[in-house]
């Protein structure tokens, strides 16, 4: 089956994940300057957690640009994804109600470990599907981002017991990383035979 129906179904649910972190953002009591510049940390999580989202939507836009069709196990492994990005507002507003706490900051960064496990659950479903041969797998390549980034959501977790600001510094340079182009799906549609090509060489040597 065509992955049309797929693609748009999470393009909803992210814009109405969207909206409910926008509708957390509360006007401040006060009219002036000072009362806006209150709510300063509450505007750093929306940011943070949005960008997140966006990361997750501009990925998956090009993700599925291999993916013309999927099947069943992927259509489930998509769910999974849309389950754990449905709970970032929770996580967020909870982290920003309580400051900054240990545990709500820990627990945002699991909310963000658990999505990036599911996004890797997703390739590799979609893998196991295409084949080892197929262009999505050959332009993954050795996905280290991938692969590094729940290591570091971890470690973040770990860290709000210690010094939450250092963990919220973990989550946010994550983002970053993540932020910086990535040409791979670009360039296996542009260029599969040259994306082939590049895999034999790195196999034979």
């Amino acid at each position: 089956m065509g992955s049309e129906r797929l693609t748009a179904l999470t393009d909803g649910l992210i814009a109405v994940v969207i909206t409910i972190m926008v509708l957390e953002l509360k006007p401040p009591h006060g009219a002036d300057l000072e009362s806006l510049a209150e709510l300063w940390p509450t505007f750093l999580s929306f940011a943070l957690s949005f960008i997140y989202v966006a990361i997750y939507w501009n990925n998956h836009h090009h993700f599925f640009k291999l993916v013309p069709h999927v099947n069943g196990a992927v259509m489930w492994a998509n769910l999974n994804l849309l389950f754990w990005l449905s709970l970032i507002p929770f996580t967020t507003a909870w982290m920003d109600e309580h400051n900054l706490s240990p545990v709500p900051v820990a627990v945002y960064g699991g909310s963000l470990l658990c999505t990036a496990l599911s996004w890797y659950l997703m390739q590799a479903t979609i893998v196991g599907m295409q084949g080892s041969e197929s262009s999505l797998r050959l332009a993954l390549g050795r996905d280290l981002k991938g692969k590094m980034s729940p290591l570091l959501y971890l470690a973040g977790m770990l860290l709000a017991f210690v010094t939450p600001l250092a963990s919220y510094a973990v989550y946010v340079g994550v983002a970053v990383v993540w932020l910086i182009p990535d040409r791979r799906m670009e360039a296996a549609l542009r260029e599969p035979a040259v994306l082939k090509r590049k895999a034999d060489e790195g196999s034979a040597s």
